[in-house]
């Protein structure tokens, strides 16, 4: 089922009951480009595929980028929410779940059954590992083991993220008693 205003480029293949919803295209060029020794960028051609597989569901507003060579891929049953991006050559492996304003960098591989919360960004050719959960916001700069909980930036596992946003939030108070303390030398020096 495609809803208004998506668009579907060359060199696509889409499984059975896919769900497109407004506005995502899917196959757009990937975003590549040579320089040369002037710094001036000549687009690249992306010459690529994209595969959709069965029973997946792209929410709207979203961009499947087809590959410079070969195949962006999209697993069975993957779930995309809205507004969120995958760049060429990306593959999302069968179950992995995408939520709201997720952006995937080229290359990157998506295991199975992972899920990328809102507003995550993958950096370029990594590998998030099957069933591995990147909470909402995760800075994604390095490979993600199977199975882990990471979060912040850049991610890490999600209670070291967590004690050191704890410690961050102390830093107002540490200063107020350092500039108490310094005062009260200040005062013993005299």
């Amino acid at each position: 089922m495609f809803y208004p205003h998506v668009g579907i480029r060359e060199n696509c293949i889409l499984g059975e009951r896919v769900i497109l919803h407004n506005g995502t295209v899917i196959g757009s060029d990937g975003f590549g480009y040579e320089v040369d020794a002037d710094g001036v960028r000549t687009k690249v051609q992306q010459v690529g595929a994209v595969s959709v597989g069965d029973d997946v569901e792209i929410g709207a507003n979203c961009a499947v980028d087809r590959a410079r060579f070969g195949m962006t891929r999209i697993g069975n049953r993957v779930k995309i929410d809205n507004l969120v991006m995958i760049a060429h050559n990306v593959v999302i492996e069968d179950d992995a779940v995408l939520i709201a304003q997720a952006g995937i960098a080229g290359s990157s591989i998506i295991r199975r059954k992972a899920i990328l919360g809102g507003q995550v960004g993958v950096a370029g050719h990594l590998v998030i590992g099957e069933q591995a959960v990147v909470g909402a916001q995760g800075g994604v700069t390095k490979d993600v083991e199977p199975g882990s909980y990471v979060t912040g930036y850049p991610a890490m596992p999600h209670r070291k993220a967590a004690s050191l946003q704890a410690h961050l939030n102390r830093i107002p108070k540490f200063k107020e008693r350092i500039d108490a303390l310094e005062k009260r030398m200040d005062g013993l020096e005299e």
